[in-house]
């Protein structure tokens, strides 16, 4: 039964006047007394299944308990809304709400203008002039001397308007918070609250707050500040692609006919493959020297000092950032130290906290061991199931090579390409791109897997929460993205025996070779692929998916062409951004991070590569955040977390893995030992014979020698792969 209070609050709601709807923009993100902002909006749709009374009774238990925190409510019909069907609520938080949850969280306010000027004509300022944004935009608002704010001293506050004093990102900030700590009853002994449990059991469709407006437009109210017009038309904009962000050595011996094209090489694989001249190989020698010559050790030692000097700016701009965003507060971080509310749902226990000697939900280590232990072996299993589709593609290089050498051999047609695609080419640019698509499916899967198995730990806090996932996600991402690049830069080619003693993979395939021109120029062609494949995919994903989302959406909804499109239904057919959409965004760079750094040895072309993305992202990231997304609640952090932990750790491996690369993938220091060394006429003529040994066919097994015969009597192949098999 309803006590006498709950009852005042539903009639005092239904007692308002109706609402004329002929009589409201689609525009206002108000209440219907034109006065109200509305701070956050929650949907639904009536259910006509089994368990509708349930969620009906959620919802209004839900609502009820809205009230009682001092949140105002105002519900759309279903008759008023665009499909017919959905129902919105729109929620206010009045003054007092604001005072009370602003001193709660520990917001910063304003207590006077700040006397500190801008710096103003910087160093070479005016070179910079065409890339800078105007003042108005990259300072929308004065900067400010802020406090803690506390409702007890509200007269040491900048309060001018009651109704603007807290921006709405504070707003939305302080709804959510309530909204995700309301419970809405006691089910099967246990108190539900939240609304993520309620948007996870589709009792509620959405929760979200407004946008500022239409972002193709300014506001028309002189006192609302449209953000989203002046954000997409100085940030999404791709014609403003060029302005700051609104934040504020060749082989000639192999290609030469009387030496590379008298040289009789091994063939590579047993039986149909047959012998080969080395000058085959001439155009791939060509290619491979533009990037392994004298300038990739250099390229290499200032990229190990280029990227420390760019997380050591990075800090500096952060620190900066810090100041400038107002940040520079130990309360500020205790946010993210606060508990989960699924894990207070989940605790049965209390006990005393020694520093702050007040009771606080606590979970026995014991009831957590065995979530512990599955999340490991789930990792542990991702790791080896990445390995096992590592080595599955090696398997498929393994056993199309010699279909491939057998069928570009026989078919007449390719004989005029084949010193350009050879059967190393196919099989190198096959087994890349297979790779490639191996790696978006077990992302997609073990994206799922990692979220579920980090919310079946049971974080205690929101930092413990986002570490265990950021570990687990990036351990995934660092081995489905790179395994295949380490094993090409440092293990393929390096065991493969010799003819009459070759080494085979489970006994069945014979183990490839590296071109004769090096494994460098395979490992190039694998980085090009998979680290432009991957820019491409996520730029054309991000940018469609949602678009199409949206296009359906609305398809679906507009039933009742007559009625108003309220901005309430505008934004509710917008896509969720949801609460990890940075944490995709912070992977997606550190990722790119590791293309740059991890093997720019071989592949100098990888940051200009990063750079076009990065500034074609930008905008396309601003468009989907400002026309295609839904708002996403406001958040605060000091910095980027334990990102920065990965980005020095990386940076670190990058300087073992180039200098590696150079040692062991790269031809330039047996180049250079020929050339100081055993040279006579201080060149690299005889370079080439230098590096390779002679076989006598004669002694071939019958298993492996070809089925051809021929009158050759001995064949070459490359020292590299005698020295590492000996």
């Amino acid at each position: 039964s309803l006590s006498s209070q709950e009852n005042n609050l539903l009639l005092s709601v239904e007692s308002q006047p109706l609402f004329q709807r002929s009589e409201q923009s689609k525009d206002s993100v108000y209440f219907r007394d034109g006065v109200r902002q509305i701070d956050f909006v929650l949907s639904y749709v009536d259910d006509v299944k089994r368990d509708a009374e349930l969620k009906a009774e959620r919802r209004r238990e839900f609502e009820l308990n809205l009230r009682k925190t001092g949140l105002e409510l105002e519900i759309e019909d279903k008759m008023n809304s665009e499909d017919g069907r959905t129902y919105f609520v729109k929620i206010h938080a009045p003054w007092e709400v604001l005072v009370t949850y602003a001193e709660v969280l520990g917001i910063k306010m304003p207590i006077g203008e700040s006397d500190i000027t801008r710096p103003q004509n910087l160093p070479l300022s005016y070179m910079l002039g065409p890339v800078k944004l105007p003042a108005t935009v990259k300072y929308p608002h004065p900067e400010y001397f802020t406090a803690q704010f506390t409702r007890h001293r509200q007269e040491l506050f900048l309060i001018e308007d009651e109704a603007t004093f807290f921006p709405s990102s504070a707003r939305n900030r302080i709804v959510y918070y309530i909204l995700s700590r309301c419970p809405f009853g006691v089910e099967e002994g246990k108190k539900k609250i939240g609304i993520e449990r309620l948007l996870n059991s589709n009792t509620y469709l959405a929760a979200f707050p407004l946008h500022d407006g239409q972002y193709w437009k300014p506001s028309t109210v002189p006192t609302h500040v449209n953000e989203r017009y002046i954000l997409h038309k100085n940030w999404a904009r791709f014609s403003y692609f060029y302005k700051e962000q609104p934040l504020d050595l060749i082989r000639a011996e192999i290609c030469d006919p009387h030496i590379g094209g008298q040289m009789i090489m091994c063939p590579l694989c047993d039986e149909v493959c047959d012998y080969w001249r080395l000058n085959t190989t001439c155009l791939h020698s060509k290619f491979n020297h533009l990037f392994d010559n004298e300038s990739t050790v250099f390229f290499a030692i200032f990229m190990g000092i280029w990227v420390t000097l760019f997380l050591e700016f990075w800090k500096q701009r952060q620190a900066r950032l810090e100041y400038e965003w107002d940040l520079v507060d130990f309360e500020e971080e205790q946010q993210q130290l606060q508990l989960r509310p699924e894990f207070e749902a989940m605790c049965k226990h209390k006990k005393m906290n020694p520093i702050t000697k007040e009771m606080e939900p606590y979970m026995p280590l014991f009831h957590r061991i065995p979530w512990y232990f599955a999340s490991g072996v789930t990792v542990i299993f991702g790791m080896a199931l990445l390995l096992s589709s590592m080595v599955s593609v090696i398997v498929y290089r393994l056993s199309v090579f010699a279909t491939f050498a057998s069928f570009m051999e026989s078919e007449a047609t390719l004989q005029s390409v084949k010193t350009v695609f050879t059967p190393q080419m196919a099989t190198s640019l096959s087994g890349s791109c297979l790779n490639f698509i191996v790696i978006l499916i077990l992302n997609f899967f073990y994206d799922k897997v990692s979220a579920w198995i980090t919310k079946m730990e049971i974080p205690r806090t929101y930092q413990e929460y986002e570490s265990s996932l950021t570990l687990k996600m990036f351990l995934f991402q660092f081995v489905n993205y790179y395994s295949s690049c380490f094993y090409v830069a440092f293990f393929k080619g390096k065991f493969v025996g010799y003819p009459g003693k070759y080494t085979y993979m489970f006994s069945v395939w014979r183990s490839e070779e590296c071109d004769p021109a090096g494994c460098l120029i395979e490992l190039t062609a694998q980085l090009t692929i998979i680290m432009i494949g991957k820019q491409l995919f996520g730029n054309i994903h991000e940018a469609c998916q949602p678009l199409i989302f949206n296009w359906w959406r609305r398809r679906k909804a507009q039933t009742n062409s007559e009625k108003l499109y309220s901005r309430w239904e505008q934004d509710h057919d917008l896509q969720v951004f949801g609460p990890l959409g940075l944490f995709y965004e912070y992977l997606e760079t550190v990722i790119q991070f590791g293309f740059v750094t991890l093997f720019v040895a071989s592949f100098p072309l990888a940051p200009l590569f990063a750079l076009i993305n990065n500034i074609v992202e930008i905008r396309v990231d601003a468009w989907k955040l400002t026309t295609q997304y839904r708002r996403p609640v406001a958040a605060k952090a000091h910095s980027i977390g334990v990102w920065q932990d990965i980005l020095y750790g990386m940076a670190i491996l990058s300087v073992a893995t180039n200098a590696f690369i150079v040692a062991f993938t790269s031809d330039i220091i047996p180049r250079l030992v020929y050339y100081y060394a055993y040279s006579n006429s201080s060149s690299l003529s005889g370079y080439v014979n230098n590096s390779l040994s002679v076989f006598l066919i004669e002694d071939f097994p019958n298993h492996s020698a070809p089925l051809e015969k021929t009158d050759f009597t001995t064949c070459s192949i490359s020292c590299f792969c005698l020295n590492f098999s000996w």
